[in-house]
């Protein structure tokens, strides 16, 4: 297989790839998307940040993460919070039922990958993981 022709592959294979991880999202918890997921993961990951700051890091409309939020927030997942150095600024948050369903989705999504990765080498799995960390680090921000 020539460099083209990997290229095409890898782009079909991850276009698979991510059809997958949003039908999947689904399955483990029917009010989770896929965006609603990587967001929840994200403030647990930075203890909460404004909605302008989620739309910057996914690169998303602001309109869109505006809606994802709203939805989030009547399912008592997401709260607001005032920013206690600058009252005119929301944070957003976890509650703990976020972080319950969170957790729920994460341990299932980690145990489908186990399951799915069980037969493969120690040696592929760490050749697999360095290529997917080199692969998102591109473009380097900053």
């Amino acid at each position: 297989m020539d460099a083209a022709e990997a290229v095409e592959s890898i782009q079909r294979e991850m276009t698979i790839f991510a059809r997958r991880a949003r039908a999947s999202a689904g399955r483990m918890h029917p009010e989770l998307s896929l965006v609603s997921y990587t967001l929840l993961g994200h403030l647990e990951e930075r203890d909460g940040c404004r909605a302008t700051d989620l739309a910057a890091h996914h690169a998303l409309d602001k309109s869109t993460v505006s809606r994802q939020v709203t939805a989030l927030e009547r399912a008592r997942l997401v709260e607001r919070r005032r920013d206690p150095e600058d009252h005119r600024v929301h944070v957003l948050h976890l509650t703990e039922a976020g972080r319950r369903i969170l957790a729920q989705v994460t341990e299932s999504r980690k145990a489908a990958f186990q399951e799915r990765l069980a037969e493969w080498p120690e040696e592929d799995l760490a050749r697999f993981a360095d290529y997917l960390v080199r692969y998102n680090a591109w473009p380097r921000e900053g």
